[in-house]
Parts: structure tokens; C-alpha cells; sequence
């Protein structure tokens, strides 16, 4: 048992299992925000686009409710409303992540020059051996 317990914790620490929990937590809390930026900003401005109604109102009726049994009908607008509610939440997470990468690359500190390489080394060696080697011949 306390094997298991040691093994358990060292499972447990490991970054990997740390990291993805706070990314699920972050996650998690992260849909809130663009459920509320899609549910109560943009699709109200659609709405009113669309004459004041909302998608999920459209509807094919198949029997009209009577006294003794309900509505039957297909609800496409429901279906839309889930399509254009999944095509504005990746609109924003696209856009969340462009600004993210933009300030990584900003942050990005310069890469320093590089040095030279060792083929010009070699070949200034090369030059400076020459001019020393005519120096001693021409004396």
C-alpha cells in the first residue's frame, strides 16, 4: 500500500499531470466567457439583423398542438443556432489565439549575430599566412 502511495505521488507531481489539469480548469472557465460573448453580445446583434427573432424560434410544423396533444414539429433553427453558435466561438478562440502568438513573438528576445563561420575563419587565416609568407620572401 504505501508503494502505491509513493507511486501515486510521484504520478501526481509530475508537470505533464499539473499542467494539463490547470489548462482543464482554464478551459472550463475560459467557455464561460465566450459562451457569454456569443450568447448576450453577438447573438442578440444578429438577432435584431434578422428581424427580432432568434434561430432557435424557427420551425417546421408537422401537426399543430390541439386541445389533447402537443406540437409536433422540426426545430431547424435550433440546429442553426448551434452551428452559428460553434462557427462564433471558434471565430473568437481563433482570434484569442493570433493575439496570444503575437505577443510570444514579441517577447522573443533578438537572436545575438553569429560569429564568424569556420570557413572564414579559415580563409582569414589563410590571407594573414599569405602576407607573412611574401613578407619573408620579398626580405
Amino acid at each position: 500500500m504505501k508503494g502505491l502511495m509513493n507511486e501515486f505521488k510521484k504520478f501526481i507531481s509530475r508537470g505533464n499531470v499539473v499542467d494539463m489539469a490547470v489548462g482543464v480548469i482554464m478551459g472550463t472557465t475560459f467557455t464561460k466567457i465566450v459562451t457569454s460573448l456569443v450568447n448576450d453580445v453577438m447573438m442578440p446583434a444578429i438577432g435584431m439583423v434578422i428581424g427580432g427573432t432568434s434561430f432557435e424560434n424557427f420551425k417546421y410544423i408537422i401537426e399543430p398542438a390541439t386541445e389533447t396533444t402537443a406540437e409536433s414539429a422540426i426545430y431547424y433553427g435550433k440546429f442553426i443556432q448551434s452551428i452559428v453558435d460553434f462557427l462564433l466561438v471558434a471565430i473568437v478562440v481563433f482570434a484569442i489565439v493570433k493575439l496570444i502568438n503575437a505577443l510570444h513573438k514579441k517577447e522573443e528576445a533578438p537572436k545575438a549575430p553569429a560569429g564568424p563561420t569556420d570557413a572564414q575563419i579559415t580563409n582569414e587565416l589563410l590571407k594573414e599566412n599569405n602576407e607573412l609568407l611574401k613578407k619573408m620572401l620579398e626580405k
